[in-house]
């Protein structure tokens, strides 16, 4: 169990940093925006408890949110996707069903489940995100637009860093 925090705290502050240090300063044409930090809330455990997932996920984008100085839209749109996100796993679970010591990964879930699992929770995120930024609905299209570049982005990282993790961990 211990192992399990250890882990994930670590991910927490790596993809805090990496998100801060690095993909903050990317922006192509002011369209596209990656957001790698939501794979910490798409990897976290099935079996954590509700309001753990709720408050790592307000921390995380609390985290985000200060050092970009947004006012609480990364905290918003990260609790937004960790409350959707069980609802998403049982949508695309169905009959298949999770079973105990599985990890929402391409390593025990295959990567159609994982891809279909990260689509919708991203795309949930950034278009809270990014609708919270502009706050107004006369420029519906553009943000519209903009929000699915960047899901399309940060789901092609996202997935590049799982199977760059994954063969790390299968070489062991």
């Amino acid at each position: 169990m211990n192992n399990i925090i250890s882990k994930n705290i670590i991910r927490f502050i790596i993809l805090v940093l990496i998100q801060v240090f690095v993909l903050n300063n990317i922006r192509i044409n002011g369209y596209v925006n990656p957001y790698l930090y939501v794979l910490f809330i798409l990897l976290l455990p099935f079996e954590i408890p509700g309001w753990l997932l709720l408050l790592s996920s307000f921390f995380l984008g609390l985290s985000i949110d200060i050092f970009a100085h947004t006012p609480g839209m990364h905290a918003a749109a990260s609790v937004f996707m960790a409350f959707s996100r069980p609802t998403v796993i049982r949508f695309i679970s169905g009959t298949k069903g999770i079973e105990s010591g599985m990890t929402p990964g391409i390593k025990d879930l295959g990567f159609q489940w994982f891809f279909l699992y990260s689509l919708i929770l991203i795309l949930l995120h950034h278009l809270l995100l990014f609708y919270l930024e502009v706050f107004r609905f006369n420029e519906f299209l553009q943000t519209l637009y903009r929000a699915l570049l960047s899901t399309l982005s940060t789901l092609v990282l996202v997935i590049l860093v799982e199977y760059l993790f994954m063969k790390r961990k299968d070489k062991e």
